[in-house]
């Protein structure tokens, strides 16, 4: 077991417990099921001795790294190793083309495909590895210059070419909210993105055996994302406060 004091280990779990209340209350208010929805830790930024306890402790079973090589320290080489086959691991960031190898060698899931260039070059070693490579679209936003993603619009499109790659499985769409939003204001923009979610992606699991996603929400709008109908919600700061 990870070297912890007991005050943090209680404060970790009273976390992950608010978080899977506000899930369901959430869930409670849209009508959903809240077995619907999937909870994923954002661990780039936590201590690995936190991910490692709620690992161990049976709570933390999806994770979300943003960088390539600082994953791969942490769950290949370093503290999170044994772990790391209990968990299934999104890579959520911006990936460069020149990094694609290495992010299928280690996730499981890539949530951020916002080209058909960098979906060519996941497909490509995924092939070269034997591997069918669930991936999801980004949708953009914002206008922020710092966040990747595809206009709504063009999305359908990407969608019907990267369906063409044997070795990918499109499971649906990720997205990030505008920051500088109150989050009841955006119920009417994730709203939409449920509307084109549910337009390409029907059904709860697709033709390739994986479950259809909708990550919207983070720590700050989550509640308002899971209503709404996201049902992988990425929370980091509100885990690992």
């Amino acid at each position: 077991m990870p070297v912890i004091e007991s005050a943090r280990k209680i404060k970790l779990l009273e976390n992950f417990q608010l978080i899977t209340e506000k899930i369901a209350a959430a869930c409670l208010k849209g009508g959903r099921n809240v077995s619907e929805v999937d909870f994923l830790a954002v661990t780039k930024y936590a201590d690995t001795d936190d991910v490692k306890y709620l690992v161990e402790s049976g709570k933390l079973r999806t994770a979300g790294e943003s960088r390539v090589q600082d994953a791969a320290k942490k769950w290949v080489e370093g503290e999170l190793s044994e772990a790391r086959p209990l968990v299934r691991l999104h890579f959520i960031g911006r990936l460069q083309s020149n990094k694609a190898a290495d992010a299928v060698e280690l996730f499981d899931w890539i949530d951020s495909v916002d080209s058909l260039k960098l979906a060519v070059q996941i497909n490509r070693h995924a092939g070269l590895k034997g591997k069918k490579m669930p991936v999801l679209i980004q949708l953009k936003l914002t206008a922020s210059d710092t966040q990747g993603g595809i206009d709504p619009a063009q999305a359908p499109g990407l969608l019907e070419e990267i369906r063409k790659l044997p070795f990918l499985a499109p499971s649906g769409y990720m997205a990030i909210a505008p920051a500088d939003k109150d989050p009841e204001t955006l119920k009417p923009l994730f709203r939409e993105v449920k509307r084109i979610f549910d337009r390409d992606f029907p059904g709860e699991v697709n033709a390739y055996g994986f479950k259809n996603y909708l990550s919207l929400g983070m720590s700050g709008d989550f509640e308002e994302a899971v209503q709404e109908g996201s049902n992988l919600p990425r929370i980091g700061r509100l885990l690992f406060a």
